[in-house]
């Protein structure tokens, strides 16, 4: 189920593992974050090469200066980095750098509406909003429904691409859930998707800083066409993101934001756009945080995505079977231990309510977690079994407490003795319940 692994070897590599912190009552505990899925701290080799680059630091393109040819340089190198990592076709593919992954997706739905308005755009139920809002304002979008333990109905996804004939030129899903850690089966659905004449756009969010992505297959049919995630997400949180396709579809659109760096010639009154990726980012780009994406990205691949993974599953699993012999909590998830899933634990303890446990954990022992609906209403109005009545409840009394859940998100930095204290904890909230409802 797992193995003797500490962790401590990752820890060293991770920038305020040890960092002493103030319970309730002022007594200075270690901070543990069970909250990766949101923000994971910096690796200690991307704050390094931030420091080492920080003397070489100029403007991007254009300058004559050593300095600024080397900062363009190390710039556009990057995307070969970045590539290589997710294993795409560096020259089909063009990679675009933005904020984070909601940009990506924004900067994506705007180009698709500038070449095909009248098409229709599948999301999922299990999406995060980011995958599933740029979409409605632009589209017909439809949904792919979910089964009662939250995983994607492969069979709906079949069915809707047959009942639009022809029209849907995008499926978006995610590559694991921000919710409930599943992993999607990206390569079977783009296989699925292609047959019927309609690409696929991976969130990878969750997936590319936990497991090894392939864009690019030896069967033509299972390629990824879109990935989006963010750096943020991954080690290094300075402010970058990836959007990455084909370049001919980018070559096609005018860009979403335009001013400096967009194009190649402008008159009085015409403009001519520089080819992707350049037209596609506005303005002075974030070397600092491509440095750091890079750095993270290096840093990843020494310890291997396989291991990261395992070392990740480990800890999960020891949490799952502590929190499967634990009276009082409703996990929201499949609990096999076989399931294939990234390292997140979604839950509740009975009677109390979500926001107060996870507000509890951090004042007693400093556990840093995320309650709520982690920006995926819709897919945890379906996991919690709540009608729509109920919903448009909430619509009209914004004060009222809203339902949600707690979730826990592992990172291969985390050890087995967090979990202790964890567990330890949640025995201390459930014995004393009422003092907390």
């Amino acid at each position: 189920m797992y193995h003797d692994k500490t962790g401590y070897y990752y820890r060293d590599m991770i920038v305020g593992v040890n960092e002493k912190i103030p319970d309730k009552n002022g007594k200075l505990i270690t901070a543990i974050n069970f909250d990766n899925a949101a923000t994971t701290p910096p690796f200690k080799s991307v704050l390094a090469e931030l420091i080492d680059f920080s003397k070489y630091y100029s403007s991007i393109h254009r300058g004559t200066g050593y300095k600024s040819i080397l900062s363009s340089k190390v710039y556009e190198d990057s995307r070969k980095i970045i590539c290589d990592f997710v294993h795409c076709d560096y020259h089909k593919n063009t990679v675009i750098y933005v904020k984070n992954a909601t940009e990506a997706i924004n900067k994506l739905s705007y180009t698709i509406s500038c070449i095909n308005k009248d098409c229709v755009i599948l999301s999922t139920r299990m999406e995060h909003h980011s995958n599933d809002l740029p979409w409605r304002n632009k589209f017909k979008v439809d949904y792919v429904d979910v089964d009662e333990l939250g995983k994607l109905k492969i069979e709906d996804l079949k069915t809707k691409l047959e009942k639009y004939n022809g029209k849907v030129k995008l499926v978006c899903v995610t590559g694991a859930s921000n919710v409930t850690g599943y992993k999607n089966p990206i390569y079977e659905i783009s296989k699925i998707c292609h047959s019927y004449g309609a690409k696929i756009l991976v969130d990878g969010a969750q997936l590319v800083p936990h497991f090894p992505i392939y864009m690019k297959s030896s069967n033509k049919d299972k390629c990824i066409d879109f990935l989006v995630f963010s750096a943020h997400k991954m080690y290094a949180p300075f402010g970058i993101g990836v959007l990455i396709g084909p370049k001919e579809l980018f070559l096609r659109a005018e860009p979403d934001y335009v001013g400096g760096g967009t194009v190649d010639i402008v008159t009085d009154d015409s403009v001519t756009w520089a080819e992707p990726p350049d037209k596609n980012e506005a303005g002075t780009p974030n070397i600092m945080g491509v440095i750091a994406l890079t750095a993270a990205i290096r840093t990843l691949k020494y310890l291997g995505m396989e291991n990261v993974d395992d070392h990740e599953m480990n800890i999960y699993n020891y949490a799952l079977d502590k929190f499967k012999k634990m009276p009082g909590i409703t996990i929201y998830c499949d609990t096999d231990y076989n399931c294939d899933k990234v390292a997140i634990l979604p839950f509740n303890i009975d009677g109390i309510y979500h926001e107060i446990a996870a507000k509890a954990l951090s004042e007693m022992s400093g556990i840093a977690v995320r309650s709520g609906c982690f920006c995926a209403q819709p897919y945890v109005k379906r996991l919690l079994g709540i009608p729509q009545e109920e919903m448009e409840y909430y619509q009209k009394n914004p004060d009222a407490n809203r339902p949600g859940m707690v979730r826990l998100s592992f990172s291969f930095y985390n050890t087995y003795s967090e979990i202790d204290v964890l567990v330890k904890a949640l025995k201390k909230i459930i014995k004393n319940k009422s003092h907390f409802q």
